[in-house]
């Protein structure tokens, strides 16, 4: 009898020790299981962000959207655009494609193609609108100070200027500097370049605007 017990209290103790061991797996893989979950929520997510919306500008599924309107001031090129303040939609209702390019004042990359923008301007600027947009104070990259003297030095004579509505940058979905974006004489987003484009690039993508 007393054999049966010690039998008994033996097997007990195994299967709780076997079951205190299987205890940590058990939690490894709920844990695995949670973490694939929300990875598969967190890209629906983001894939859903991505997409566009009625606040943001970009290209959607193949087909161009209308550009958003802001405010310029101008630094340079007011007598080409017709007024030092005015209005994006202003500029585009000379019916031409517009190529914005947004830069900054204390942005290497930005000073690298500034001078081959200026090229393909005075290559085509019966062709196409260029109209440059300093936002260096909200991506801290220099004031609009830096932003004039960096167009002094480089002898920028295109269009060139500010722009006082922070909300530009996120609307644009700007995430690099420089950034390039290339509008139909529509006025539709046809393109977002992020980063610096070469002048054989620029001049490419300008032709498929026509």
């Amino acid at each position: 009898m007393s054999r049966r017990r010690t039998s008994g209290r033996r097997k007990r103790r195994a299967e709780a020790t076997q079951r205190e061991r299987n205890l940590p797996r058990s939690w490894l893989v709920l844990a695995t299981a949670a973490v694939i979950v929300v990875a598969i929520i967190g890209a629906f997510a983001l894939s859903r962000a991505g997409s566009g919306g009625s606040g943001s500008a970009g290209t959607a599924a193949g087909r161009a959207i209308a550009a958003l309107d802001f405010e310029i001031t101008l630094y340079r090129g007011a007598e080409a655009l017709g007024g030092e303040k005015l209005n994006l939609s202003d500029v585009l209702r000379q019916g031409k494609p517009v190529v914005l390019n947004f830069w900054a004042g204390q942005c290497p990359p930005c000073r690298a193609e500034m001078p081959g923008f200026q090229s393909v301007y005075d290559e085509m600027e019966d062709q196409f609108i260029l109209l440059g947009v300093d936002i260096g104070p909200y991506v801290g990259l220099g004031s609009r100070e830096d932003g004039k003297k960096l167009v002094q030095e480089l002898n920028i004579t295109y269009p060139v200027g500010t722009t006082f509505d922070p909300s530009t940058v996120a609307r644009y979905k700007i995430r690099g500097m420089p950034t390039t974006v290339f509008l139909n004489a529509d006025g539709e987003i046809v393109e977002t370049h992020p980063g610096f484009l070469d002048t054989a690039t620029l001049r490419s993508k300008i032709q498929t605007l026509f």
